[in-house]
């Protein structure tokens, strides 16, 4: 893990409950309702930087086995008490240990801007390998491009994003082709979208 990386996973450590607390504000139920659309029934759907399980527990509500990962531990012991039904495992996205063909779907929400940039391309290719043949994947993503460390609920953060151009290119790169990819306003940031489904 780089000292970038760091900084991230120590700062969410610190401010979990306070970013759980806020979490509501950025109802993602619209990109959620059009991806859950395209999973067959019982899917098993893998949310990298799953947080304090916001995500999953919207996911579980919909009849999917979740699986969650996010490499804070104060973060996955929320989503232990909120989604208890998920499978919660402590490990780095950047480092997913799963099989090839793993899952039928997969989320990444206000993760994937904290990675560094110059590993989002091997990011994509690690998800569509363990992302079934036709697999979904929603993601949010920098509207622009971005890099550097602010505070963030009064703890130092990190940022690293590309514009949305660039993003996509790594993403259908990778062997993801978008159904959609478009900017959403919500709670006060604008967050880049990309509905996209898995080509092998």
């Amino acid at each position: 893990m780089t000292e970038k990386e760091e900084i991230v996973r120590k700062g969410y450590d610190k401010i979990a409950k306070q970013y759980h607390a806020d979490r509501h504000i950025f109802d993602n139920r619209k990109e959620l309702e059009q991806f859950v659309s395209l999973l067959p029934r019982n899917a098993r759907v893998l949310d990298v930087g799953c947080g304090s399980g916001y995500t999953g527990e919207y996911l579980v509500e919909h009849g999917f086995n979740v699986v969650g990962v996010d490499f804070s531990q104060s973060m996955l012991k929320l989503a232990g008490r909120n989604v208890p039904e998920a499978n919660l495992i402590k490990q780095d996205a950047t480092r997913l240990g799963f099989k090839t063909n793993s899952f039928d779907g997969l989320t990444s929400f206000y993760c994937i801007i904290h990675i560094p940039r110059e590993k989002h391309a091997s990011l994509f290719q690690s998800f569509h390998r363990i992302l079934k043949p036709e697999g979904i994947m929603l993601i949010s993503m920098g509207y622009s491009e971005w890099e550097g460390t602010e505070k963030y609920f009064g703890v130092d953060m990190f940022w690293s994003h590309y514009g949305p151009e660039k993003s996509l290119q790594i993403i259908e790169n990778a062997g993801l082709l978008a159904i959609w990819d478009k900017i959403v306003e919500c709670g006060g940031e604008k967050p880049y979208w990309v509905l996209a489904r898995n080509k092998k």
